[in-house]
């Protein structure tokens, strides 16, 4: 009887789905130990963003319990089974990074998650530098969770401001967590103004990024990135919008490019721009994707947001979501 050679058998486990891969991990101990190689899983994850397969959005549901949900056909849903179990605690998705999850518990316990081998790790955690006396002051806390390849590593960023009075501030810090090295260590700090309470950062051309303020009295908001390989933070430009208009502001990462949703009030209509930025650092590379109008959403700006969440794998759909209902266009 004839028998697959190893190369030709590793070749066929490369096109198949995590899912598959873990029930032949039982075949025989050599798969078993082909299928764990640190070189197969980059040449399957390699594969899978290349061909745009293995692709599934993961919502929160109930703010405990998680889905998973198919690009191309959104009613075909998963519930997955995260790091708490059955515990009916609090989970957020701080972000995710080639099939990781890094959440975060009420208890800022903070997680990395593989949905799909269901393997998880409890961050270690880390002290706030600040001295007593300013610890009853409220303070912002930014989170990002991405990979940097040219260190072949995982990095979580964590930046802390605390607010004093009259819009001062008193103390902000910036560390990074290394999964390589399992540790945390303290980097540059940062020079804008976190006004939100807390607020997670999105992945694109292996940089982080947050919609920040240069001044704590400043009404506009301005885009940050923080390259995960020299580990510095640099103002991206936004695209020109129409400067009479009260826009808020929202940055996600879609097909790879920093998405802006720009969402502001015209008469009774809430009109919601989605613009792609094509050339990364280029201010004249932002290409406006989809306007529209909402007439029946709430009536008090800014109550409703609308943001894409994913492409779909031929790329020619985009999934919205609002506050109020999701619609794809």
């Amino acid at each position: 009887m004839a028998t697959l050679s190893h190369d030709l058998a590793i070749e066929i486990l490369r096109g198949l789905s995590v899912k598959d891969l873990l029930r032949f991990q039982c075949v025989s101990k050599l798969w078993c130990s082909s299928i764990n190689d640190s070189y197969f899983i980059k040449l399957h994850l390699s594969d899978s963003l290349k061909t745009n397969t293995n692709h599934f959005l993961i919502l929160r549901k109930c703010g405990y319990d998680f889905v998973s949900v198919n690009y191309d056909s959104p009613k075909t849903t998963q519930r997955l089974n995260h790091p708490l179990g059955e515990q009916k605690k609090l989970l957020k998705i701080m972000g995710s990074c080639n099939g990781l999850l890094a959440l975060i518990d009420d208890d800022n316990r903070i997680f990395l998650w593989n949905p799909s081998t269901r393997k998880s790790r409890v961050l270690p955690s880390t002290e706030i530098d600040f001295s007593s006396a300013s610890s009853f002051f409220p303070r912002s806390t930014y989170y990002g969770f991405g990979y940097d390849p040219i260190s072949d590593d995982y990095k979580l960023v964590r930046m802390v401001q605390l607010h004093g009075n009259n819009k001062g501030y008193l103390h902000s810090e910036a560390k990074v967590y290394s999964l390589r090295s399992n540790c945390w260590r303290r980097i540059k700090d940062f020079c804008f103004y976190l006004i939100l309470h807390r607020k997670f950062g999105i992945l694109a051309n292996n940089a982080l990024h947050w919609m920040v303020f240069k001044t704590p009295q400043s009404w506009k908001q301005n885009l940050v990135g923080f390259d995960l390989g020299t580990e510095e933070f640099r103002f991206l430009e936004l695209p020109d919008l129409c400067l009479d208009k009260l826009f808020c502001y929202d940055i996600k990462a879609m097909g790879g490019y920093n998405c802006l949703t720009a969402t502001y009030r015209d008469s009774n209509d809430v009109v919601a721009e989605v613009w792609i930025m094509k050339e990364y650092g280029v201010k004249e590379s932002w290409v406006k994707l989809i306007s529209w109008n909402q007439p029946h959403l709430l009536s008090c700006f800014p109550s409703v947001v609308v943001v894409p969440l994913a492409f779909s794998k031929n790329g020619d759909k985009v999934l919205f979501s609002s506050d109020v209902h999701t619609v794809q266009s």
